[in-house]
């Protein structure tokens, strides 16, 4: 008789456990599809990019693909990214290794100097580069000579480089903190010197970290559009928005999937590259190479690099300030509505990356199945398409589908800014989501609490610093951007980075002073928060 009442006490408990099986069953499938949804509307610009270079005459699409303009853009494209990312490679392995690996004093101030151009949205460095030494510039006013030239592709590659070689820096540093460099030493006892040990020990080590700054170098070179558009280099980002502008949307149409081609071949490339495995995770520090006579050298250079990047924009727009040559431009002059406007619509896209993120993240994070590492990579489409694309395919959605919207409303803006930058809050918030301690979530199962309430009560408190960085992120990332800005925003709303354009356009530089100067503070706010997300992730 005990035993039969303790079986029927237990029939009860497994129909709840039953119960609550069956909500998170439905939990997960809702989150499934919302997720789903999501990533559907992230890509779903792309699929009408694609319509429209579809809806071409075959003919005229086969012309226009290998005309002689055509050609030159791509060629210039490619030279571009290859340049850029080798010079990012040559400038920035040595200075990892000057920081990581030698006596050099205070190498967390050389760090620090040789990471700061990254503060710097190279438009920025473009558009102070130009009024420097462009005609009319400080150095025609100086000197009457322009020395050197800095239009076309060459300035191009130069400035981008600048701006970009700490990608290469900063990744090759950390996998030369994480390698075992005794290894490095037992080599120098067989006779091998620092150039030998390097390339047969320490560089195979490193060469994932150098691929992975390497690929964002590449990226970012091929899908800049505001240093080429400022330096005249006709490649596929500045060609598409020229031809967009003057009306030939097929040809832009057909420009942007040449474009889109590009980068998956350069993700391709740098996948097999960074295939290897990682043989790094070591603690040993090893011996120090002394720079002796070399040491003052090697700070001046780091000076030089930092000098030329931070100092002399930071300087010419300063300088610029207080100039007020040539008739005035009513329209451009500084208002804090520009400001306004760029922070409105920057928070805007923040909150919408944040409430797109929680669902992608949430279900990646804790299911880590096929299918929701699909949606979640889905996400990232927008991260790795250049802005100009994702401009150009919300025109095409906007014009054909939501005229109205596209004319008079900022919401197809904001989702623009939204696909391009929601990879930043969905990574910060699934890291976050994995934190989360499974035996937390279970204990308020046994408490009666359903799949909502647990999420409400214990999973969105833990989450949320990680939501709140990934929302900061994009807010501060949405506040540079620039041709989703010029392509979408409605008619009469002026930003910060629109007066930017606008004052370049019309060779009015020391306009966009207070504006560079601003968007460099905000670029300065977004590094002090992934330094704070760094040292919180190693706390």
């Amino acid at each position: 008789m005990k035993s039969r009442t303790t079986y029927l006490d237990s029939v009860p408990r497994l129909e709840t456990i039953l119960e609550r099986l069956g909500e998170a069953n439905r939990s997960t499938l809702v989150l499934g599809s919302v997720s789903a949804v999501i990533a559907l509307l992230v890509v779903s610009p792309m699929f009408w990019l694609v319509w429209q270079a579809t809806a071409v005459d075959p003919s005229r699409a086969v012309g226009l693909v290998f005309s002689t303009q055509t050609a030159w853009v791509t060629i210039n494209s490619i030279a571009l990214m290859l340049f850029v990312t080798l010079f990012s490679i040559l400038l920035g392995v040595p200075l990892a290794v000057l920081t990581t690996r030698t006596d050099i004093p205070y190498p967390r101030f050389w760090t620090i100097v040789a990471a700061l151009p990254l503060v710097i949205p190279s438009y920025i460095g473009a558009i102070a580069f130009v009024g420097m030494f462009g005609p009319g510039g400080e150095v025609d006013t100086l000197f009457g000579t322009t020395i050197p030239r800095i239009y076309g592709l060459p300035g191009a590659i130069a400035i981008i480089t600048l701006y970009t070689y700490p990608y290469v820096f900063l990744t090759t540093r950390a996998a030369l903190l994480s390698m075992d460099s005794s290894i490095v030493d037992a080599a120098r006892t067989l006779n091998a010197g620092p150039l030998e040990a390097f390339r047969r020990v320490t560089f195979p080590q490193i060469r994932p970290g150098i691929a992975a700054g390497a690929l964002l170098a590449a990226l970012y070179a091929v899908s800049d559009f505001g240093t080429p558009a400022f330096m005249n280099a006709d490649v596929f980002t500045s060609t598409i928005y020229w031809e967009f502008g003057g009306f030939a949307v097929e040809y832009a149409a057909l420009l942007a999937l040449q474009l889109i081609a590009l980068v998956a071949v350069v993700l391709v490339i740098e996948a097999g590259i960074g295939a290897d495995d990682d043989v790094s995770g070591g603690t040993e520090r090893g011996s120090t190479i002394r720079l002796r006579r070399w040491k003052w050298p090697a700070m001046g250079a780091v000076t030089g690099i930092g000098v030329v990047t931070l100092v002399v924009p930071v300087a010419v727009f300063t300088n610029w300030l207080f100039r007020s040559e040539g008739d005035p431009i009513p329209s451009l002059e500084f208002q804090w509505e520009f400001a306004f406007n760029s922070a409105s619509l920057a928070l805007l896209a923040g909150l919408v990356a944040c409430a797109f993120a929680l669902p992608v993240a949430y279900y990646s994070g804790r299911t880590n199945s096929l299918l929701s590492r699909v949606l979640e990579r889905a996400t990232y489409l927008g991260f790795a398409v250049p802005g100009v694309v994702i401009g150009l395919a919300l025109v095409f959605l906007g014009t054909r589908t939501l005229p109205s919207l596209y004319r008079h409303g900022v919401w197809l803006l904001v989702f623009g800014y939204v696909v391009r930058f929601l990879p930043q809050a969905v990574g910060t918030v699934r890291s976050s989501v994995l934190q989360v301690d499974d035996k937390t979530i279970e204990a308020a199962h046994t408490l009666n609490a359903g799949p909502i309430e647990a999420f409400r009560r214990i999973t969105l408190p833990l989450i949320m610093p990680g939501v709140i960085v990934g929302g900061i992120l994009v807010f501060l990332t949405t506040m540079k951007e620039l041709p989703i800005t010029l392509m979408l925003r409605p008619v009469g709303m002026e930003t910060l980075v629109s007066i930017i354009w606008g004052a370049q356009d019309a060779l009015a530089y020391r306009y966009a002073a207070v504006p560079a100067l601003l968007l460099i503070l905000i670029s300065g706010a977004s590094m002090l928060v992934l330094l704070r997300q760094e040292d919180n992730n190693l706390n």
